[in-house]
């Protein structure tokens, strides 16, 4: 049988024989020790603050990667080479790998709080690079070593460090805003679950098959290898699994991968159970305290495995923001306090006599203690009012501030003998001298990063100056939701006193910092909160600071007018894109504009169409209150839709008004030599294009001029729909152009280097950004309705598709893919730059029914719009 000489954790009462021959000594251990439990009390001080979600989020990461973080790479190659009897590792390069550790968390830290994407990802370089140099060792560790039963649990503390660099890797793409809106929530869930069930969870389990009968003082059970390999496969796999579904979006493989790590904790939680005797333990405290944090990873894993299979993963990662006092506090705080309890008299203490006077001392008051941490724990996440959940937030501190101050007092007793080696010359003990200091140091920025987050008063704003606007108080209603902010852009007079009333609309959490201003606290859905920024006079940039939201796009400008902005008087257009070429899509159009028509008009009758088509330059509304000149055919962009049957002739006679630019025109529809009707024509000229359209489809036309690319991108397509034989009647029939939107001057060094980046403010249907989701399309029930789509670039397809809707027939460059008649359906029609096609569908009942170009990055920036069907 295991006896306690054997434990690597000294089992029994006795001082642990591997502590001594360890490389960690007791002074290296204590040291980081105490940095960790400091850190215990810089996360209860900025939860009791409860202010900015920044500061909230630096302190989590702070306990997370500052304190846990150091106290796993520590104890985890301690036990390692206790575990496996293998060589100690080279001191100074474990130093090193700590040192890596710590200086990579300040760098993330810092980078994220001052919003420098460049500093966030060395400290997340560094922090990798070091957390892998310490598998590498793990991982050496177990080649030529003695092993011993508890040798697999060394796979627990591999395991967890490639589980914190596969979180660091995702961190960095949340913090930077690389990996965008759109995958925001799932690469949010992976990166939680990954920290907290990996980095964190799996090196506690592990441990706990080894610290849990040491601190029982009982014998292991004979089982407890083989569990331990069924345990980590369960855990391991089942959250490598669950973070790939998450990244994926993939919601099933997700919960279904968390049910396994949940079924591997159930399989560890039953045998500590069964490992419970009759006799008292060695520290019933600390047994206490690993059994409560034991359940309480039960619990949170169980809760997160409910809103999974419950709710879509928007709505978890909001929701499970909940679970995180369970985790942190419940689990990670409560295992290092019982870790702890335990440890920390056999480190400190000489001999058997000090070691239980040691223990007795950190043991003082633990029923109380314990009732009141876990009391708090449940209060934390559940949806009570302020003052329950402020009496939560006391409860769990006041505990945690309990132990540190029976901490002190240990080690105030202990004092004599650190003095005495530190005057020696002996580094035995020194470094807990250090540990000390460095943990002072790490309280004193905790509290500032708690208080932080700018002044809220008006004083703080540009109070006293003088301007245009002197005297006048403007109030600006401001929303926050879809990771943007709305209005994105707010122009004021100089000297105006501005306030801001911020409400989120939005399921997840946000706040907003007005630069050099005040700061909203984080806003729960339809929560609002004024801001008086005072009188404004001059150019300021306003975000939300939750990580990675400012760098998604999440931005707003408060612009003063007259200032340098950015945005040129010759610009063309009355509004410029923000930052990063968002547009605010939720304001008002102008008053009396118009949007442009869907419904294609029957084909005229006859079979000669004679079309005359003016170019020429108009400033038109191309979004929400934003107007840009365009060259156009017929004073619109896109031009007149052209519609006929197979047979007829078109007659189109071209008319250059642009004074000072030639135009031309190509018909795809036509068959014919292009050198005479496609040549260019100066201004003032025309030019009578004639053509018969031979074949069916829906056929793009445009400028023939060079350089096509910036002719196109300015306005200058349309389309031609000539039916295909026998084409059968609709209820309704609708034409929708999609395009590419750059704003600027036409022409301008700014624009071009925009069209030649494939980097358009917008993407829109029939010219307009969101026009036909603020006016949408009408049908009722029932009714059938034709789609004719064409995707007129310049340089980007199109992925139709109608939420909610099913296509049976699709029609694409001159042929059916699928009637009516075939069992099949279709949900995107997809074509490329130049294509065109239709699609049909019947509405089945009363909705709103939004269509977007698929790519959603398309979609988010204008390319989306509604069908309203009524009953």
């Amino acid at each position: 049988m295991y006896s306690k000489n054997d434990d690597p954790a000294g089992g029994g009462d006795r001082p642990p024989s591997k502590f001594k021959a360890s490389g960690l000594r007791s002074r290296h251990l204590c040291a980081h020790v105490l940095v960790a439990a400091w850190v215990v009390l810089t996360l209860t001080a900025a939860s009791i603050q409860q202010t900015l979600p920044v500061a909230r989020w630096l302190a989590i990461h702070l306990f997370l990667l500052g304190a846990a973080t150091t106290a796993i790479v520590v104890w985890s190659e301690h036990f390692a080479v206790a575990m496996l009897h293998a060589r100690l590792p080279d001191r100074r390069w474990s130093n090193a790998r700590l040192a890596g550790v710590n200086t990579g968390t300040l760098g993330v830290l810092a980078g994220v709080r001052a919003d420098l994407a460049v500093l966030t990802g060395v400290g997340c370089a560094l922090l990798i690079t070091a957390i892998a140099a310490h598998l590498v060792v793990l991982v050496r560790m177990g080649r030529g070593a003695l092993g011993g039963r508890l040798a697999p649990i060394a796979d627990y503390y591999r395991a967890a460090a490639a589980a914190l660099i596969i979180g660091a890797v995702l961190g960095w793409l949340l913090a930077t805003g690389k990996a965008g809106p759109q995958h925001y929530s799932g690469l949010k869930l992976a990166h939680v679950h990954v920290t907290l069930l990996g980095w964190i969870g799996l090196p506690v389990l592990g441990t706990l098959f080894m610290l849990w009968p040491t601190v029982l003082g009982v014998r292991m059970a004979e089982r407890t290898t083989r569990l331990a390999r069924w345990v980590l496969a369960l855990t391991g796999g089942g959250l490598l699994t669950a973070v790939a579904g998450l990244s994926a979006g993939w919601r099933p493989a997700a919960a279904c991968s968390v049910a396994c790590y949940a079924a591997g904790v159930a399989v560890a939680a039953q045998l500590f159970a069964r490992t419970v005797r009759g006799r008292p333990a060695i520290s019933a405290a600390a047994a206490w305290m690993l059994a409560a944090a034991t359940g309480w990873l039960c619990v949170g894993v169980t809760a997160d495995l409910v809103l999974l299979v419950a709710q879509p993963l928007d709505k978890v990662r909001d929701d499970i923001g909940s679970l995180l006092p369970v985790l942190l506090v419940g689990l990670v705080a409560q295992v290092l306090i019982g870790a702890l309890t335990y440890l920390l008299p056999i480190v400190l203490s000489s001999g058997p006599k000090e070691r239980a006077s040691l223990r007795a001392v950190l043991e003082r008051g633990w029923v109380a203690r314990l009732s009141a941490l876990n009391l708090g724990v449940a209060l934390l996440p559940l949806p009570l009012s302020g003052p329950l959940r402020t009496a939560g937030m006391l409860l769990a501190g006041g505990a945690g501030a309990a132990f540190l101050a029976l901490v002190v007092r240990v080690l105030v007793r202990s004092g004599r003998g650190l003095l005495h080696d530190a005057e020696q010359g002996g580094a035995s003990r020194r470094p807990v001298l250090w540990g000390t200091v460095a943990g002072t140091v790490l309280i004193v920025l905790a509290v500032l990063v708690a208080n932080s987050g700018g002044d809220t008063s008006p004083e703080a704003s540009a109070a006293g100056a003088a301007g245009a606007g002197a005297g006048t108080t403007r109030t600006v209603a401001v929303t926050l939701a879809d990771m943007r902010i709305h209005p994105a852009r707010i122009e004021v007079a100089a000297g105006t006193a501005l306030k801001l009333k911020v409400t989120n609309t939005d399921a997840q959490r946000h706040d907003l910092r007005v630069e050099d201003g005040p700061t909203t606290p984080m806003l729960a859905q339809g929560h609002t909160r004024t801001l008086d920024l005072g009188p404004v006079t001059e150019n300021r940039e306003a975000w939300c600071t939750l990580p990675g939201h400012r760098a998604a796009g999440m931005t707003m400008d408060i612009v003063v007018a007259g200032a340098a902005d950015g945005a040129s008087a010759h610009d063309g257009h009355s509004m410029t894109a923000t930052t990063g070429g968002a547009l605010d899509l939720s304001a008002d159009f102008t008053k009396g504009w118009k949007q442009r028509t869907a419904t294609l008009a029957p084909a005229p009758g006859g079979t000669v169409h004679k079309v005359e088509l003016h170019a020429a330059r108009t400033t038109v509304e191309v979004a929400p209150g934003v107007k840009q000149q365009m060259w156009t055919f017929g004073g619109t962009a896109p031009g007149p839709t052209l519609h006929g049957k197979v047979g007829d002739v078109f007659e189109v006679t071209l008319v250059n008004d642009d004074p000072s630019m030639g135009h031309g025109i190509d018909f795809h529809a036509g068959s014919l030599a292009p050198d005479k009707p496609m040549r260019t024509i100066p201004p003032g000229k025309r030019l009578v294009y004639r053509f018969r359209a031979e074949k069916a489809g829906a056929w793009l036309y445009h400028c023939s001029t060079a350089p096509m690319l910036q002719h196109m991108g300015n306005g200058m397509y349309g389309a031609v729909i000539t039916d295909p034989p026998g084409l059968p009647k609709v209820d309704h029939e609708y034409v929708l152009v999609s395009s590419e939107l750059y704003l600027g001057t036409p022409g301008s060094t700014a624009q071009v280097t925009k069209m030649r980046q494939n980097a358009p403010d917008a993407w829109v249907f029939n010219g307009v950004a969101d026009q036909y989701e603020q006016r949408p399309l009408k049908v009722k029930a029932g009714e059938r309705a034709r789609f004719w789509v064409i995707a007129a670039g310049p340089s980007d397809g199109i992925a139709f598709h109608i939420v909610g809707t099913v296509f049976d027939t699709v029609y694409k460059e001159g042929a059916y893919l699928l009637k009516p008649s075939q069992a099949g359906g279709s949900q995107v029609l997809d074509l490329v730059t130049a294509q065109g096609g239709f699609v049909e569908t019947t509405f089945p009942e009363a909705g709103h029914y939004a269509f977007v170009d698929h790519d959603m990055r398309h979609a988010e920036a204008g390319a989306h719009g509604m069908v309203e069907v009524s009953g």
